[in-house]
């Protein structure tokens, strides 16, 4: 019996489906876990990956599958939290520059260029440091950092609406700014918000992941994937390679979804493939 050929749209949905069952797994997986992965057994201390542990376990007798994936489901809320966020700031100012005139233009447009021309990484040092670093200090230095490129996007689609012929009769009829850009202009660059927002999600887990990496995000005793990677590189001239690479490839694993399920989206949402 042949096998049915699936069109592009049943296979993205599949797709998509696929990414939000394996971001299920995490959050009910760290749940069943509990607080498994925080127990010390000492007699079960440097254990490679097996059957029962299927991760090894760590120098104080760990088990470093439910470390990971809790810090995972922290990387997951931080990284949505920092991107919600990011989005919001780019949403909000990027409608602000297309619609409230000259001036607001050109100092958005200012902040855009000053935001992109610092490094990125010394941005985020600063400002997560300055806030004194925790899971608000990682959020709030992602947040700030994320936004110029989705701004853009946005300012570049509302500017193009302005010339629109509904949106020019609606000033005619005497509409203001805030309406035209409430009822006109929002409901139009939902989609490109919510691309933008799923595609800002890994860059917000890897650099929350990044910042932690190097002591400047959460605290040691907090099981986030980035502590997991620095405690490993203790570890990894005794040979105790599972700590590392474990941690380690379930955080590229869970970044490149987020990447496909962004990538995927913006092809139902696109006008020219949502129908293929």
């Amino acid at each position: 019996m042949p096998i049915p050929h699936l069109d592009r749209r049943s296979t993205t949905l599949l797709t998509i489906t696929g990414c939000l069952l394996l971001f299920s797994a995490i959050f009910i997986g760290a749940w069943l876990y509990g607080e498994q992965g925080e127990l010390t057994h000492l007699m079960l201390r440097k254990l490679p990956p097996s059957f029962d542990h299927p991760f090894g376990t760590d120098w104080l007798g760990r088990d470093m599958l439910a470390r990971t994936l809790k810090g995972l489901r922290i990387s997951l809320f931080v990284g949505l939290s920092a991107a919600g966020c990011s989005s919001i700031i780019a949403l909000l100012l990027g409608l602000a520059a297309a619609t409230m005139g000259k001036t607001v233009d050109t100092v958005v447009t200012w902040l855009v260029d000053v935001t992109i021309a610092t490094p990125h990484l010394v941005l985020l040092i600063l400002i997560s440091f300055a806030l004194g670093g925790g899971i608000k200090g990682v959020i709030i230095a992602v947040a700030v950092s994320h936004w110029p490129a989705l701004t853009r996007i946005i300012r570049a689609e509302v500017m193009q609406l302005q010339t629109a012929e509904y949106v020019q009769l609606s000033q005619q009829l005497g509409k203001g700014t805030l309406f035209i850009a409430r009822h006109h202009m929002l409901p139009h660059v939902i989609p490109q918000f919510t691309v933008g927002l799923l595609l800002l999600f890994p860059h917000a887990i890897l650099h929350a992941a990044a910042l932690t990496f190097l002591g400047f995000g959460m605290s040691p005793h907090t099981p986030a994937v980035g502590v997991l990677l620095a405690e490993s590189m203790r570890s990894l001239s005794m040979g105790l390679w599972w700590l590392a690479v474990a941690p380690g490839i379930a955080l590229v694993i869970t970044v490149k979804a987020f990447d496909i399920l962004g990538m995927n989206v913006r092809t139902i949402l696109d006008p020219r493939t949502c129908r293929e």
